[in-house]
C-alpha cells in the first residue's frame, strides 16, 4: 500500500480541465448535448464523490438524468465495505449489457471502493466486456482524462494502481440539494479494523487544509445552505497529519462561528479518537446539532480487541456517558455488529446489555459479512447462519423497543426542525438530532426553519403540526 500523500497541483488540474473542454467539443460536433447518469452505492462519502463525478459531467457538457436508458455516459459509483452491495453492483452491472446493445455508443464506468480491489478490476476486464472503463477513488480526478480516452478511440481504461492518496482542491460539484451539502474534510483511515476493506482501497488518513474547508462552508452558507454535515472515514482524527494546530473540534468550533442561520453535523467517529473537548465543543455551540453517530460494533470487549478498535466496553461506555452529560438533548446513534468470528452467547448477551444501559435512539445493525483481503475473512467462524440471524432478530427487537420509549418521549414537545421536502401527502422535517418528521403544510415552508409540536411517534418518526 502507498502510503503517501500527493496534493493535486494547479496545473495537474488544469489538464483535466482542458480535456472537459475537448470532450465538450466534440459533443458540439455531434449536434447534441450530451446525457449522463451516475448511481452511487454506500456511503455519504460516496455520495459526496458522486457530486464531484457530476460536477465533472457537467463541466462537459452533458445534462444528468436519471436513468440509465439511453444516457450517453453511464456511471456506477461503488461500495466495497458488504458483500451483499457488491453482489448487487455485479447484477445491476450485468444488466447494463441489454442498454449497451440498444444504445451501442454509450460508456460505462465503474469506480468507487469497489474498483480499488484487483479481484473486482480483473472480473471487470474478463467478464464485461461492455464496461469502457475502471477507476479507483484515488484516480477520481482523472476522470475528464480517463472519459476522453473513451470517447477518443483508446482502448478500455483502468486506472486502478496503487496510487498514493490525493487530494484535489478546485473539483467542481453538482450537489443533490441546495438545502443540505456534504462537506469532506479528510480521506482514508488508518485504523485497519479487521473486518472492513476501507483503508486498503481509499488509503491512509489524509487532512484537508482547515482554510480550504472554511472556504466551502462559507460559500455554502452563503449560497443558502442550511444543513452542513462533515465527511470522514474518521473525523475525530482530523488534522494529526497536518502541521496546523487544529484538531477536529476546534474545526468545528472555527465553522459554527461563521456567521449565518445554519447546522452543522458530522460523520464518522470513531470512539478511540473521541475525545472530552469534542463533546465539550459540541456542547458549547448552538450551531453544532446535538447529534452523535458513535459505533461501539461490539459489547464484548474481547471481540473489540479481535476487531481491532483500539477500546474496550468500559472505555466506549465512559465517553458515552461523558457526551450525555454534557448534552443531556443529545440523540446518540450507533453501529453493531452480529455474528463476528468466535462470537459466543455470552459475548452476544454482552452487546444486548450495552444497548439497553446507553439506550440508542437507532442503530444501525449488520450481520458479519466477511471481505476477502481482512484479517477477518480469515478466522474461524463455527457459528451457524441461523443463530446469527437468529442473534440478529432479537437484538432489533431490543433497539426497536427502546426507539419507541424514546420516540414517545418527543410528543408534546416543540422542536426547531428544516423542512426539507414533501413525502406523499406530508411534509418532512429533521429536528436537530436527526429525527425525521412529518406533517401537513405547505410547500412554501420547505427550505426553512420551523418550531413543531411533535403529536405522534413510531419507531422511525415522528409527526407533528406547527406551531401558530
Amino acid at each position: 500500500m502507498n502510503t503517501k500523500t500527493t496534493v493535486i497541483s494547479q496545473a495537474e488540474l488544469d489538464a483535466q480541465f482542458a480535456c472537459c473542454d475537448k470532450i465538450a467539443a466534440y459533443w458540439q460536433t455531434k449536434g447534441r448535448t450530451p446525457t449522463a447518469y451516475v448511481e452511487t452505492y454506500g456511503c455519504q462519502q460516496n455520495e459526496a464523490d458522486s457530486e464531484k463525478l457530476r460536477g465533472f459531467l457537467a463541466q462537459c457538457g452533458y445534462a444528468i438524468v436519471g436513468s440509465a436508458e439511453g444516457a450517453d455516459v453511464v456511471i456506477m459509483n461503488t461500495c466495497a465495505i458488504r458483500e451483499h452491495a457488491e453482489q448487487r453492483v455485479f447484477g445491476n452491472l450485468g444488466a447494463l449489457t441489454h442498454t449497451k446493445r440498444r444504445h451501442p455508443e454509450q460508456k460505462i464506468f465503474l469506480c468507487g471502493c469497489m474498483a480499488g480491489e484487483t479481484k473486482v478490476s480483473d472480473r471487470v476486464k474478463h467478464s464485461y466486456p461492455h464496461v469502457d472503463g475502471v477507476f479507483s477513488t484515488h484516480h477520481l480526478w482523472q476522470f475528464p482524462q480517463i472519459l476522453w480516452n473513451v470517447l477518443s478511440g483508446k482502448k478500455r481504461q483502468f486506472f486502478i494502481e496503487d496510487e498514493p492518496g490525493s487530494i484535489a482542491e478546485g473539483i467542481p460539484q453538482v450537489r443533490d440539494s441546495k438545502l443540505k451539502a456534504w462537506v469532506s474534510i479528510m480521506y482514508g483511515c488508518n485504523n485497519f479494523c479487521t473486518y472492513c476493506i476501507v483503508p486498503y482501497v481509499r488509503g491512509r488518513e489524509r487532512s484537508r487544509q482547515p482554510e480550504d474547508i472554511l472556504a466551502e462552508c462559507r460559500a455554502l452558507i452563503e449560497g443558502g445552505t442550511k444543513e452542513i454535515t462533515l465527511l470522514g472515514q474518521n473525523v475525530n482524527s482530523y488534522g494529526k497529519d497536518l502541521s496546523c494546530g487544529m484538531d477536529f473540534a476546534d474545526l468545528l468550533a472555527a465553522i459554527a462561528r461563521i456567521p449565518g442561520d445554519f447546522l452543522i453535523r458530522f460523520m464518522t467517529s470513531h470512539p478511540r479518537d473521541a475525545s472530552e473537548k469534542l463533546f465539550d465543543t459540541m456542547a458549547r455551540y448552538p450551531k453544532i446539532a446535538k447529534q452523535l453517530h458513535l459505533p461501539f460494533q461490539s459489547g464484548s470487549s474481547r471481540v473489540l480487541k479481535a476487531m481491532n478498535r483500539h477500546y474496550d466496553r468500559e472505555t466506549y461506555l465512559q465517553k458515552g456517558n461523558y457526551a450525555k452529560k454534557a448534552m443531556p438533548d443529545l440523540v446518540l446513534t450507533s453501529d453493531v455488529i452480529v455474528g463476528f468470528p468466535g462470537e459466543t452467547d455470552e459475548e452476544f448477551e454482552e452487546t444486548i446489555s450495552l444497548i439497553q444501559s446507553v439506550h440508542y435512539d437507532s442503530l444501525f445493525t449488520f450481520i458479519f459479512s466477511p471481505r476477502p483481503g481482512t484479517p477477518a475473512a480469515k478466522m474461524e467462524d463455527p457459528t451457524p447462519k441461523e443463530e446469527k440471524n437468529r442473534r440478529f432478530d432479537r437484538l432489533c427487537a431490543v433497539q426497536n423497543a427502546i426507539s419507541e420509549e424514546i420516540h414517545a418521549g418527543y410528543v408534546g414537545k416543540t422542536l426547531r426542525c428544516l423542512v426539507d421536502g414533501r413525502d406523499k401527502d406530508m411534509l418532512t422535517a429533521r429536528t436537530e438530532g436527526g429525527r425525521l418528521v412529518r406533517f401537513a403544510g405547505s410547500d412554501s415552508l420547505i427550505g426553512s426553519y420551523h418550531d413543531l409540536t411533535i403529536t405522534g411517534a413510531t419507531t422511525w418518526s415522528l409527526t407533528a403540526a406547527p406551531v401558530k
